[in-house]
């Protein structure tokens, strides 16, 4: 199984952005899947989390009403609306996928490469 995150940028504060990952090798609605991200000197954080079975959703506070995830399965693609965005969320985003995970924790069997995102003015 292989994941491709894309849609990073630099994007000015309270600009948006969506992130997607395509999911490769595998049934996108086998796994459960996560984003994570980490900024410079930081350690690495679950952001969101969407349930492969019932698609529940799950956020870090620090993104809650800010943040959406879905995931399109035909597509085999999550995407992570970003909106509002702040300087703090400057980071590499990652996704992930897991079979039983504790949503923004993990454990994950997959990761793709990052994307970054900035947020600057």
């Amino acid at each position: 199984v292989q994941l491709q995150a894309s849609g990073g940028g630099l994007v000015q504060p309270g600009g948006s952005l969506r992130l997607s990952c395509v999911v490769s090798g595998g049934t996108l609605d086998y796994y459960n899947i996560g984003w994570f991200r980490q900024a410079p000197e930081k350690e690495r954080e679950g952001v969101s989390a969407i349930n492969r079975v019932d698609s529940s959703t799950y956020y870090a506070e620090s993104v809650k009403g800010r943040f959406t995830i879905s995931r399109d399965n035909p597509k085999n693609t999550v995407y992570l609306q970003m909106t509002n965005l702040k300087p703090e969320d400057t980071a590499v985003y990652y996704c992930a996928a897991g079979g039983i995970v504790i949503p923004l924790q993990g454990p994950y069997d997959y990761w793709g490469p990052g994307t970054q995102v900035t947020v600057s003015s």
